[in-house]
């Protein structure tokens, strides 16, 4: 037993199977990710695909401002979106580099079950709680 816990912690990466496993879980998140990007940005293309036409001009200036604000929101969703989608895209050249799960703070694997979470996690929890002090 002391021998397995010695063992991982000097494990330096993870396996090719975890590799795997990760992999398929970052494919997965990226299919959800994309497509979703996709509807915001199509969402944003057509704006007033839901509109209604004969709108009174009463309430012209009120609709405008929502619709402002709900553009404005929407591209802040979709920046967001893109930046998850290109930390998914890092973490699958992390593991093509087998590098994949290092802290880039530490050099230490980081926790397998923090991964599973955030797939695209660079840091483990110890060096990113050293950021908050």
């Amino acid at each position: 037993m002391a021998k397995k816990k010695t063992e991982e912690k000097e494990k330096t990466r993870y396996s090719d199977a975890d590799l795997l496993e990760f992999k398929q879980l970052i494919m997965s998140k990226l299919g959800v990710a994309k497509d979703e990007f996709g509807k915001m940005q199509k969402s944003l293309q057509n704006p007033n695909e839901n509109g209604d036409g004969n709108t009174s001009n009463q309430y012209l200036t009120l609709d405008d401002g929502a619709s402002t604000f709900e553009k404005e929101n929407l591209n802040q969703l979709a920046a967001r979106q893109k930046k998850f989608i290109d930390n998914l895209n890092a973490a699958l050249i992390r593991i093509e580099n087998k590098t994949f799960g290092v802290c880039r703070v530490t050099g230490k694997l980081i926790q397998k079950e923090r991964l599973m979470a955030v797939p695209h996690a660079t840091l483990s929890m110890e060096a990113k709680l050293k950021q908050y002090k």
